[in-house]
This record gives C-alpha cells, structure tokens and sequence, in this order.
C-alpha cells in the first residue's frame, strides 16, 4: 500500500446458508461494495465455507460515505439472501455479550407464553408487540400484563418452560465461542428470572438479570418485583459488567430485538439487532434476519476453524 493508497477503516461481512456458495457470495460482496461507494483495500476472505455458512469478509475504506446510507444499501442488496454488517475494523473480537432472552436467546416472548395457560395469549401478545414496537410504555405495559395472570398456578412456569419455550439456532455456538475467547456472556431481560435464569444455564451464560414475578405460594399475584428491569436497566446492566470484568462499552456486543433493548444496542461496540422491530433494525449496527446466531460470530472475525461448534 503506497501512502496515496486508500487506508482499511472498516470491514465488511456478508453470511448467507452455505447453499449460496463462497465464491458467489464473495462476488456479490465486490459488487455491493462499489455500488454502495465504499473502496475494497482486500481480496476477499473466507471465514465460513465448511460447516452451516458462507461467510466472507472484504476491508473497505469508508471515504465520505455516510455509514448508515452504505449499510442500507448494503442491506438492499442481499436482502432476504445474506446477514451483511459494515463494522470498524478495530477491536472486533469483544469481550462481553449482552443479549435480550425473549426472541432473541429463545423464539418466544415468554410471557405471552405464559398466557397461553391462562387462555390470554392473543391478548397479552398484542400488547406485547406494541411495547416491543416502542408503542408503548415498557414499564407501563410489563404491570398490564403480569396484572392480568393473578391467580394463575405456579406450576404453570416450570410447565411452560418444558412444552414452549424452544432456543434460537446458534446461541450454545455463540456462548461457547466467545467463553471460550475470555468473554463473560450476560442474559439480561425484562422477562422473568424464572425463565433467565434456566435459558442461562441450557445455552450458556455466566449470568443472568430479569424481572420477579410475585407469587403467594402456590398463585401469581399479579404483581412485579421492583424495581422494573427496562431499556435503562439492561444499559446499567452492559455498565456494571464491562466495569466487572475491567472493559468499557466498546468491548461489548449487545443483542436484542425491541424497543427496550434499543439503550444496550445503542452503547455497545457492536450493536446488534435479532429478527428485530423495525426501531431496533435501524439504530443497531447490523442484523441477523436470515442466518442464525452464529453469525455475530462472524461479525467479529471468527473463521470456522475458530468457532466451538454447540447447535
């Protein structure tokens, strides 16, 4: 590289199901690139050509280009296709995972789940996709909700647990990885310990942070324990583990899918949104629609070879 060359400032990452194949997928990452203004300063790289993905990566100087104009248009292009993620290419390997729980660790929304044995779910997930959507007030919403399952059994949780609540793809991968890297991998979510603190030890994290669900003994009361983990909550939560483990918010990856998550995701190195609510899509730094977790792995730089393979 002569000192007129283009200087690397950022990388980019395309994932795609390995059906798509490398090498297309390699060429599809040229062509995106130029299209959306960004100068290649690599050949490709392989990250993931053996195992579930097509993974590569190119380094790009960003020049004038306005980052969320080129992460749009590089969305565009592999749209429905590929997971794509214009990152820094500094510090990309980080040392805390913050993740939501419900529809981003798990495939449900564990309370709308909950309602089910109570026969409330369409009504209480109604109001849940409105407060994931940042319709409403999360603290408001989280009362509302809880207010309406007074009375229903305890032995409904641990029931719920076994028959409905199934894990996203790539979770186990995505823990065991960076655990295995010297990251500490927290759960934090504004659902309920109850739930947290099982998904935690099934898919591996170190810990966990949620909300108490108040109970008589044998009944829900209807009631929260407080105060109320929400949006701020799970950022003091991103807080106190970066200080924990001597890090600051750059280190860290955070993962989630709804409004509440949107402070966490926001902060963080690498922000990420998972199958997410369109307000969360557009703030974080990239997203995870078409692939499974493993490709926050990818995101980072990890190759097949370097990956603990979990799922």
């Amino acid at each position: 590289m002569t000192d007129n060359s283009p200087r690397s400032t950022h990388v980019v990452i395309a994932v795609a199901p390995v059906s798509y194949g490398f090498m297309r997928l390699g060429t599809a990452l040229e062509k995106a690139c130029a299209s959306a203004a960004l100068t290649q300063t690599s050949h490709v790289r392989l990250l993931g050509t053996e195992e579930k993905w097509a993974a590569v990566e190119i380094a790009v100087a960003v020049g004038d280009t306005e980052l969320g104009v080129a992460r749009a248009q590089l969305r565009d292009a592999f749209s429905g296709q590929a997971d794509v993620a214009l990152l820094p290419a500094r510090n990309r390997k980080k040392r805390l995972l913050i993740s939501d729980m419900d529809s981003t660790i798990i495939e449900q929304e564990c309370l709308d789940e909950l309602a089910a044995y109570a026969g409330l779910k369409d009504e209480i997930a109604a109001i849940t996709a409105r407060a994931m959507a940042g319709e409403l007030d999360f603290e408001g919403a989280l009362t509302e909700r809880v207010g309406k399952l007074k009375g229903l059994a305890m032995s409904a949780l641990q029931q719920c647990y076994d028959e409905r609540i199934t894990f996203m793809p790539g979770g186990r991968t995505l823990t065991a990885t960076m655990t295995a890297n010297k990251a500490f991998c927290l759960l934090v979510s504004g659902g309920f310990t109850f739930f947290t603190s099982r998904v935690a030890a099934e898919i591996g994290f170190q810990g966990d942070r949620g909300n108490t669900l108040l109970d008589d003994g044998s009944a829900l009361t209807g009631e929260v324990g407080r105060p109320i983990l929400g949006r701020e909550a799970k950022l003091d939560a991103l807080d106190d583990a970066a200080f924990a483990n001597g890090l600051t918010r750059l280190d860290a990856v955070a993962m989630g899918d709804g409004a509440n998550d949107l402070a966490m995701i926001e902060a963080a190195g690498l922000g990420l949104a998972v199958h997410a609510k369109p307000i969360v899509a557009e703030a974080a730094d990239a997203a995870i629609d078409v692939t499974d977790l493993t490709a926050a792995l990818y995101f980072q730089g990890y190759t097949d070879s370097e990956i603990v393979w979990r799922d």
